[in-house]
């Protein structure tokens, strides 16, 4: 007789019999508040023999020998495939309220999870804790993958001189919710200031450019300048050898030379794509050269976003709940435009329209636009877009048509290349393709090299926001080659 647990109440042992007994149908959100209480049940108890139940349900289904542990019977039924474990994200707190011993257990029964983080060897490793569950979760993995961690929050107070903005103190919160995932795992957690350091690297930097009038991309110069870089340096120069690596919870994979030291004779360290397409983070890491990976980790690698989500529910991290960070990395709640007053002004200058040559409007200083940008322009029978900028008579260009074949672009010329690997790469291993931002949008693409180092790029399509300032990252066979800042743009049909 099948019964239904959409009402099913009553103790774990209960709950063991009816599901050793029973031929059981899950609807969605009873069976994932059931897997929780039954999860708990299971791991009271040694072993079971599952030739006495059916799981008719391809949800909760798994080809299972005759008697296992508790244990593994979860893992039965929770290893199934990765859209199907979409719902049990999105559920409540409660509804994956699992055991942290199972969690302990289930994080590292997938292989290329070990491989991402290592298992198998006892490695000293800094993890980068962010305060966010991305990085919640790397240390979560690695301190149940053996290592020694030890967790180092980034302080960074360039924010501080926004206060006016907030009552409370930008990192605050961050660094509260980083205190109680190791106070949670018994790690010990460090706050390290790199506000120098930050400001030098990456905010001056990224200042310079937009008065420039390009469109820097902070993001890259922060994880290649700041956390694999100056915070690495720190590491070398006060604790020389004390660490093996530096994790962080960003979503790409390292695959690393086979070999008894971990570094083969002059093979280099791949950094490769990941599962998930959306959150696939080798554009922000593009700059880091074959030194700073080598001693890098990545334990989310082999994870998607959703199953991010629900181990952190399983393992109990505080951080499981928390939203994912937006915008560019050293604003946090700062806006753009106040951002950029602050530190360049304002210049009042003509917006024109690009077609005609009209006047339509006035602007406040070039630098507080980008080419795409729509809002912000104050200008009437629209939708406007910002299309160029003449940063020496300080116009700003406006079409209604950004759209037209006449604004797409597929050619332009990279600088301060980066390879990865030390040599640029080979067109007989492959395809070559592009990113032009982060997403998992990309271009198959030819390059040609100059002699000034510069790398021209032509795509297979047409783009529609192509930005001085941005950065083009190169990819073959799902391997990321490395990326270059793109520093001019060449319309649809000039020659090379």
């Amino acid at each position: 007789m099948e019964r239904t647990l959409a009402h099913t109440r009553g103790s774990v042992k209960e709950l063991l019999h009816i599901y050793r007994s029973k031929t059981i149908v899950f609807p969605t959100r009873a069976g994932c508040k059931f897997l929780g209480r039954f999860s708990q049940a299971c791991l009271k108890t040694k072993s079971y023999d599952s030739s006495s139940h059916n799981l008719k349900n391809s949800r909760l289904s798994a080809t299972l020998p005759s008697r296992q542990s508790g244990v593994d019977l979860i893992k039965g039924a929770t290893f199934r495939p990765v859209k199907e474990r979409v719902d049990i994200a999105k559920e409540p707190n409660e509804s994956l309220s699992l055991d942290s011993a199972f969690a302990s257990d289930w994080i590292l029964s997938r292989p290329e999870l070990q491989e991402s983080c290592e298992a198998g060897q006892r490695l000293r490793v800094a993890v980068l804790l962010s305060g966010g569950v991305d990085s919640s979760l790397a240390l979560k993995l690695l301190h149940t993958a053996g290592h020694d961690v030890k967790a180092f929050y980034l302080k960074i107070w360039f924010q501080e001189d926004f206060r006016n903005f907030w009552d409370a103190c930008p990192w605050e919160e961050d660094l509260y919710y980083a205190q109680k995932v190791c106070e949670s795992l018994g790690v010990e957690l460090e706050a390290v200031p790199l506000t120098e350091q930050y400001w030098d690297r990456v905010v001056r930097e990224s200042v310079r450019a937009i008065r420039r009038g390009l469109t820097p991309n902070p993001d890259v110069l922060c994880n290649s300048r700041v956390k694999f870089g100056a915070f690495c340096e720190m590491l070398q120069a006060e604790r020389p050898g004390e660490f093996d690596r530096v994790a962080s919870g960003h979503y790409a994979r390292l695959r690393r030379p086979r070999d008894k030291g971990g570094s083969g004779s002059g093979a280099a360290v791949e950094l490769r794509t990941t599962p998930d397409a959306v959150k696939d983070q080798t554009y922000f890491l593009a700059q880091l050269s074959q030194e700073q990976l080598s001693r890098a980790m990545f334990p989310l690698g082999p994870l998607t976003k959703p199953e991010v989500r629900a181990m952190a529910r399983a393992a109990g991290l505080a951080t499981q709940g928390r939203k994912d960070s937006q915008g560019i990395c050293f604003l946090g709640k700062v806006r753009f435009g106040e951002f950029v007053r602050e530190h360049l002004g304002e210049w009042p200058g003509l917006i024109v329209e690009e077609e005609t040559g009209r006047q339509l409007g006035f602007h406040r200083g070039f630098w507080f636009y980008t080419i795409g940008q729509r809002s912000g322009l104050l200008l009437p029978d629209g939708p406007w877009y910002v299309v160029r900028k003449d940063i020496d008579m300080n116009v700003v260009y406006a079409s209604k048509h950004y759209y037209s074949d006449e604004k797409m672009r597929r050619r332009f010329s990279c600088g301060r290349v980066n390879w990865i690997s030390g040599s640029r790469p080979d067109p007989e291993d492959g395809p070559i393709q592009c990113k032009v931002r982060h997403g998992p949008k990309t271009y198959n693409c030819e390059l040609e090299h100059d002699r000034a180092g510069r790398v021209l790029v032509e795509l297979d399509r047409d783009d529609q926001g192509l930005a001085c300032g941005q950065y083009a990252a190169f990819y073959q066979a799902g391997k990321c080659l490395g990326c270059g800042m793109i520093q001019e743009h060449r319309q649809k049909g000039m020659d090379g």
